[in-house]
């Protein structure tokens, strides 16, 4: 799931603490680094969903990857979208991932498919509440409510929703995803120790060691 990169669209939180340019930076260091993670495991197929507006643009900058434009405005229509698609084309197994994790180990990824051999719906869960990959068999889109997404409560809605479906819900590791400063701090460290897990995103931030606090 990704953006354009485009000032002031993408990783706004981070406005307080960086410069506008340079958030931009650290965004496509970011999306760049989540596909090598995505395309380190085997896969049958690898996408970007974006905003349909955003097509255009992620085509330029990543013309290797196919670009698929949602339907609808906002990440749980693009979600759906991604579901739908992927579904329609009878992928077995479907893993929808955020475009700001991209330190996670190859095997948490991949583990998540291999959950989804014994389980409904496969959700990745971040310690603010939210989820940074979430996958299923089949598309149910009542799972993403518009109103709760991006919220501390994300993670709980959907969990709730897909039991009171009747699904099988499975959990891989507890991770986060960059969304403030002090993510980002948390990420500069991990990456200061680590860096072969995100290499761009680890020489951008290698270069201004301020960022990763105390």
């Amino acid at each position: 799931m990704a953006k354009a990169a485009r000032v002031g669209q993408v990783k706004t939180r981070l406005a307080a603490s960086l410069p506008a340019e340079a958030v931009v930076e650290l965004y496509k260091c970011l999306i760049e680094d989540t596909l090598d993670l995505a395309r380190s495991i085997s896969t049958d197929a690898l996408a970007i969903v974006c905003p349909a507006s955003d097509v255009v643009d992620l085509a330029s900058w990543l013309p290797t990857i196919e670009i698929v434009g949602q339907k609808g405005e906002g990440l749980a229509a693009g979600l759906v979208s991604a579901f739908r698609i992927f579904v329609d084309r009878r992928y077995r197994r479907v893993v929808a991932l955020d475009g700001d994790s991209p330190q996670l180990p190859p095997e948490t990824l991949d583990k998540a498919f291999q959950l989804l051999d014994g389980a409904d719906v496969v959700v990745g869960p971040t310690i603010d509440g939210g989820y940074y990959l979430v996958g299923s068999t089949t598309l149910h889109a009542e799972l993403f409510d518009t109103q709760r997404m991006g919220t501390g409560s994300a993670l709980d809605s959907l969990v709730a929703t897909a039991q009171g479906l009747g699904l099988r819900v499975a959990l891989t590791e507890t991770g986060y995803d960059v969304d403030e400063a002090k993510d980002l701090a948390r990420l500069a460290r991990e990456l200061h120790l680590f860096p072969h897990r995100a290499r761009r995103t680890a020489a951008w931030l290698a270069r201004r060691p301020e960022l990763r606090g105390s």
